[in-house]
C-alpha cells in the first residue's frame, strides 16, 4: 500500500504540471483570440463600423443584445470577452457598455436550469428554485438601478475613464508603454490575416472574428475544465468554510473561487442543490453570488491586456466598467438594507409559484430571456 501510495503522488504531480501548461496554453490562446476579433473588426467594417453598430445605438437595445448573446452562450465571460475584442476594433464604449450590463442577466439563466433537476420534489425544487433567482432579480435590479444613470448621467463611462486615465500617455489614447502582449500575439494574427486575405472583399475580416469568437469559446471552456481540476480541493474547502460565516466572507470566497474556475455560471450553480437539499439557506449563499458577480470580471481585464495599439485604453475600459458596475450593485443593493430584502423577496414569490405550477418557470424564462428581449429589440429598431 505504502509504495503505491508513494507511486501515486509523483503521477499526480506530473498531472498538474501538465494541467499548468495546458492552463497557460489556453490563456495565451484567449488573448490571441480577442486580438484576432479586434483585427478582424477593423478589417471588415473599416471606417464603416459605427453604422455596424447603429442597431445597438440605443441603450436598451444593447442591454437586450447583451442578455441574448449570454443566454444563448451561457458565458458572461465568453460574451464580455468578445465585447472587449469589438472595442478593439472601433465599437465605442457607450455603446459596449449596456450589452456589459446585459450579460450579467444573461448567465443567470443556468442556474435556473440546474434548479429543474430538483423538479420532483416539489419542498426541493421550491428552495432550489428560489436559490437560482436570487441571482436573477439581483442583476435585474442592478441594471433598472444603473442604466437610467448611466443613460441619463454616463456614470459608468465617467468612472472608468478616470481609472484609465493614468495610462493615456502625453494626451494620445494608448498604452504603449504597457505593450508586452503585442510582440506574443501579433506574428500569429498577422499570420492568420495572410492566410485569409485570399477571400473575396471584406470576408477575410468576418472569417478572422469568427475564428476568434470560437478560440475565445474554447480557451474559456477549457481553462474553466483545468482549474476545476487543479483546484477543486481548494475550491471546495474555502467554499464549505466561508459560506455562512457572514456576508463580507461570502462575498470575498464568491469572488475568489469564481476567479479560481473562471466561470460565474460553475460556482453559483453549485449553491443550487446545496439549497435544494437544505444543507444551506438562501440567505446564506446569498453574498456568495455577489461575489461570483465580481470574480467573473477577471477574465475580460484578462482579455484587454491582449489589446495593442490607440484602442488598448478603451478596451481595458469597458473591461473596468464591467467590473465597476458589478462593485457598485453589491455595494448599493446590498449595503442598503431594504433594498438588500427585495431579491431575496422576489425570488421566494417566484419559487412558491413555480413550486406550485411548473408552468411559471416556463413562463419566467420565457418572459425574461425571450419575449421582452424580442420585443425591445423589434422597438428600438
Amino acid at each position: 500500500m505504502t509504495s503505491q501510495a508513494s507511486t501515486a503522488a509523483p503521477i499526480n504531480s506530473s498531472k498538474n504540471w501538465v494541467r499548468w501548461a495546458n492552463l497557460a496554453l489556453m490563456l495565451y490562446i484567449l488573448l490571441l483570440a480577442v486580438s484576432m476579433v479586434g483585427s478582424g473588426f477593423k478589417w471588415a467594417a473599416g471606417d464603416e463600423a459605427k453604422t455596424l453598430f447603429e442597431f445597438a445605438s440605443h441603450p436598451v437595445a444593447g442591454l437586450m443584445i447583451g442578455i441574448v448573446a449570454t443566454a444563448l452562450i451561457q458565458s458572461s465571460s465568453t460574451v464580455t470577452s468578445i465585447i472587449v475584442g469589438l472595442v478593439a476594433g472601433g465599437l465605442p464604449v457607450e455603446t459596449a457598455i449596456p450589452m456589459v450590463m446585459g450579460a450579467n442577466i444573461g448567465t443567470t439563466v443556468t442556474n435556473t436550469l440546474v434548479s429543474l433537476g430538483h423538479a420532483r420534489c416539489k419542498e426541493e425544487f421550491r428552495r432550489a428554485f428560489t436559490c437560482a433567482t436570487v441571482h436573477d432579480f439581483f442583476n435585474l435590479m442592478a441594471v433598472s438601478i444603473f442604466l437610467p444613470l448611466e443613460m441619463m448621467f454616463g456614470l459608468l463611462d465617467k468612472i472608468s475613464s478616470w481609472l484609465v486615465a493614468p495610462l493615456m500617455f502625453e494626451g494620445n489614447l494608448s498604452m504603449k508603454g504597457m505593450d508586452f502582449m503585442g510582440p506574443l500575439t501579433k506574428p500569429l494574427v498577422n499570420g492568420s490575416k495572410d492566410l485569409l486575405s485570399s477571400l473575396p472583399g471584406d470576408w477575410g475580416g468576418v472569417a478572422l472574428i469568427v475564428l476568434g469568437i470560437a478560440l475565445i469559446f474554447a480557451s474559456i471552456t477549457m481553462m474553466g475544465k483545468l482549474m476545476r481540476k487543479l483546484m477543486v480541493g481548494r475550491a471546495k474547502e474555502l467554499l464549505h468554510n466561508a459560506i455562512g460565516r457572514g456576508p463580507l466572507h461570502g462575498i470575498a470566497s464568491g469572488t475568489l473561487v469564481t476567479i479560481l474556475v473562471q466561470s460565474s455560471s460553475t460556482t453559483t450553480s453549485l449553491m443550487v442543490p446545496l439549497v435544494g437539499t437544505n444543507v444551506l439557506k438562501v440567505r446564506d449563499v446569498y453574498p456568495f453570488t455577489l461575489g461570483a458577480n465580481i470574480g467573473t470580471c477577471i477574465t475580460a481585464l484578462l482579455a484587454a491586456t491582449a489589446v495593442t495599439g490607440p484602442n488598448a485604453v478603451f478596451a481595458l475600459q469597458i473591461a473596468l466598467v464591467h467590473l465597476t458596475f458589478n462593485v457598485l450593485a453589491t455595494l448599493l443593493i446590498f449595503g442598503t438594507p431594504f433594498l438588500r430584502e427585495i431579491p431575496l423577496k422576489c425570488a421566494e414569490m417566484l419559487g412558491d409559484a413555480a413550486a406550485k405550477n411548473k408552468l411559471a418557470v416556463v413562463a419566467y424564462l420565457g418572459l425574461v430571456f425571450v419575449v421582452v428581449p424580442s420585443i425591445v429589440m423589434l422597438a428600438t429598431q
